[in-house]
């Protein structure tokens, strides 16, 4: 029996355009590299954003360079901070109806993100979400010493409402290290999600339990 969902965020509950990895691609190439989108989410997307510099640099630039890495950062946080100002930010379909649902049925809905505390907990502001009427608990990259695909933010919001098995987590994402991410941690189900950063090929290369369309399928899921 499922007793929490851990959902992601941008890509995943959150209908952002693909923001936060189009600026990360503008804060990289502003440092003289000419990476696409598609090479940004493939090798970043769902890591926390530090990491994921550093791996896009690692892997399609062959460069370690914490400093550069470090520095990029900093350009980011600036510009994600702009665009979140004007970008026009909407939950994805259905995501809090499913939330409500699960809430229903006694199930903690738990958002975990790559993000800070202070980006994510923004974003969920502007989106109007409350916590304790539309989710339970925020779980975000800076709560933990070790990130995605590590389990430790699934652990982590394990810990705090009091589940100890966590083959009664269900962990959902759209990226491949979300779906590691729940693998890892132990979770019965691992679901990925199409609307987001990764294609269904890649995600199915991380093998998940399923993968679905849209948030309102996995009610059906959850059910059976």
């Amino acid at each position: 029996m499922i007793k929490m969902v851990v959902f992601d965020m941008a890509g995943t509950t959150v209908n952002e355009d693909n923001v936060v990895y189009k600026t990360l691609q503008q804060a990289i190439n502003e440092k003289g590299f000419n990476f696409t989108l598609n090479e940004v989410l493939l090798e970043g997307a769902g890591k926390e954003k530090l990491q994921a510099i550093k791996s896009i640099l690692n892997v399609f630039a062959e460069k370690e360079d914490d400093a550069l890495a470090a520095d990029i950062y900093q350009r980011f946080e600036t510009l994600l901070t702009a665009a979140y100002d004007t970008q026009n930010i909407l939950p994805q379909d259905n995501a809090l109806a499913v939330f409500h649902a699960l809430r229903e049925k006694g199930i903690k809905v738990i958002l975990n993100t790559g993000y800070n505390t202070a980006t994510a907990s923004s974003l969920i502001r502007k989106l109007g979400w409350t916590k304790g009427i539309d989710f339970d608990g925020l779980i975000t990259a800076t709560d933990v010493l070790k990130n995605r695909p590590h389990p430790d933010m699934i652990l982590l919001a394990m810990q705090q409402f009091s589940v100890s098995n966590a083959a009664e987590v269900a962990k959902v994402g759209d990226s491949i290290i979300d779906i590691e991410e729940g693998k890892n941690a132990g979770c019965s189900i691992t679901v990925g999600i199409t609307t987001g950063a990764h294609t269904l090929q890649q995600l199915q290369t991380a093998h998940p339990s399923c993968i679905i369309n849209n948030l309102s399928e996995l009610l059906t899921l959850i059910n059976n």
